[in-house]
């Protein structure tokens, strides 16, 4: 389950440079149902989907396929 979406300076940096968006998740959350999850709640193709565990928490760095910008599903959570 995703939790929120990271607004950090890095995380608005990366939709700019890398079209990837950065959402907290449950640290039981695989790569695969992170992906699904994503496409199914935005409606959009995702690439790849890398993980990060730090200080017992989990966070997913979503990368989006070339024709869905992730400026644009930033602006529809209030990112940007």
């Amino acid at each position: 389950m995703i939790l929120k979406p990271i607004t950090s300076e890095k995380a608005v940096k990366l939709v700019d440079l890398d079209n990837t968006l950065i959402f907290k998740v449950e640290k039981k959350e695989t790569k695969e149902t992170i992906k699904k999850e994503v496409e199914k709640i935005f409606n959009v193709k995702v690439d790849k989907v890398r993980t990060l565990i730090r200080q017992n928490k989990k966070y997913a760095y979503v990368k989006f396929a070339k024709a869905n910008p992730a400026i644009d599903i930033a602006t529809k959570l209030g990112m940007i």
